[in-house]
Formats: structure tokens, C-alpha cells, sequence
């Protein structure tokens, strides 16, 4: 870090003179550290995959989490700080329900966004608080269809139709860019899905260590179980 830089270095609430925030620059780098997740819409939902990178055979597979469920038509997948992760998704929860509360009917899945990043963005107005060192896949359907987001750790959202977070998120993106299709049924899409995960972790996936979480108009958002996603890394790497 250049002296000169030091001093908008400590503090969330001041610019640098060229105008940047370096506390959320150095979330952003938090996220980039991250097990790479992906998403991508279907044609009736949404497929959220991450790479749960287990990094030691004493590790109990189940005891990491990188894909939650918010509301029954709404998931997100993590990458970054998990802790920081749990802390907003407690929110979202608390949101979902407020909404079912107040209007009788589940919450917009942009709504159940934007008021996370609405959260997010604060974090990085006000002082002694640092932003979330977390980026959201946040995948859902209502009465607008399937729709997939990512929010960013100084509050910005972004739609996608697929995406990618975390380390290897370039090489996912580059797959998704040159391969991804409109129309897509649930088998393509998370074939598809589990290709772009493979890219992006320069072919180092572990299948094993992948976990699958899908959301449909035609059914709730659910974590399929090992022998389902055993199947899709069939299709997608031919057992290999």
C-alpha cells in the first residue's frame, strides 16, 4: 500500500481522492479468496451449485454449508466470508416472513434483494463497521418467472441468467459466455452448470464435493440429495 493511500486505507466512510472505497475493494478481494459458486437459469427455475473444497478428509462433509434456503421459492449460494453469509441470510429470512405476515403472500424474489443489498450498502456509509465479506447467488421463482441475482459486497445488484462468484469466477463466466443457451430444460441447465464449475476450478472439481440446489415454478427450492447429483456429474464428466 502507497503511503499516500494510508489514510482513506482505515476508515469505510472516507473516499481516496480518485474516488474509491478501499474497505469494500478489500471485501471484493475476500469474495475473489472464495469457493467458486455458480447459477443459471433454466427454462422453469433455477440451479445454484458451489464447491464446498474440502480441504481435509477429517472434515465432515455436511457440516459445510454454502447453499441456504431463505423462503420456499427463494436460495442463495455463498462465497466469501460464510459467517458474514449467515449473518444476512438470518435477515432474509426475517424479511420473507415479514412480507408473508404483512401481505399474505410470499415475498418478490428482486424485493427479498434489494432490501439485502439495501442492508449491505449501509455497512459501507457509517463508522465503526466494515462491509460484509460476502457475495449472494440469490436464486428464486414467483409470478415473474425464474430469476437469479448477485449482489456484490457494497450493496450493488446485478440479474443475471448466469453467474458466477468467487475464485474461479472468471473461467465460469468465460464457459457461461460461450456455451449458455436460452431454453435450457432442468438436466441441461444443471449439466451445464456443473461444466462451468469444473472450468472454473481450472478442472480441479472434486464431484464429490459438489452440492446442488434448484428452485422450480413447479416445485420448492430444495437441496437434491447425494445420488441425484451423483447422476447429474455423470452426464456431465462421464463418471470420470
Amino acid at each position: 500500500m502507497q503511503p499516500t493511500n494510508m489514510a482513506y486505507d482505515r476508515a469505510i466512510t472516507v473516499f481516496s481522492p480518485d474516488g474509491r472505497l478501499f474497505q469494500v475493494e478489500y471485501a471484493r478481494e475476500a469474495v475473489k479468496r472464495g469457493t467458486t459458486t455458480v447459477g443459471l437459469k433454466y427454462k422453469t427455475g433455477v440451479v445454484l451449485i458451489v464447491d464446498k473444497r474440502i480441504s481435509s478428509k477429517l472434515i465432515e462433509p455436511g457440516s459445510i454449508e454454502k447453499i441456504f434456503k431463505i423462503d420456499k421459492h427463494i436460495g442463495c449460494a455463498t462465497s466469501g466470508l460464510v459467517a458474514d453469509a449467515r449473518s444476512l441470510i438470518d435477515r432474509a429470512r426475517i424479511d420473507a416472513q415479514i412480507n408473508e405476515i404483512t401481505y399474505s403472500e410470499p415475498i418478490q424474489v428482486k424485493t427479498l434483494v434489494k432490501k439485502i443489498c439495501d442492508f449491505k450498502q449501509t455497512y459501507t456509509q457509517y463508522g465503526g463497521v466494515r462491509p460484509f465479506g460476502t457475495a449472494l447467488l440469490i436464486a428464486g421463482c414467483d409470478d415473474t418467472g425464474p430469476r437469479l441475482f448477485s449482489t456484490d459486497p457494497s450493496g450493488a445488484l446485478m440479474e443475471y441468467k448466469a453467474s458466477s462468484e468467487g475464485a474461479g469466477r472468471n473461467g465460469a463466466m468465460s464457459f457461461f459466455e460461450s456455451n449458455y443457451k436460452n431454453d435450457l430444460s432442468k438436466d441441461e441447465g444443471v449439466v451445464l452448470a456443473l461444466k462451468a464449475l469444473h472450468q472454473g476450478t481450472e478442472e480441479k472439481l472434486n464431484p464429490d464435493a459438489a452440492e446442488i440446489g434448484i428452485v422450480d415454478k413447479d416445485f420448492d427450492f430444495k437441496i437434491i440429495s447425494r445420488e441425484e447429483s451423483k447422476s447429474y456429474t455423470q452426464q456431465a464428466f462421464g463418471g470420470n
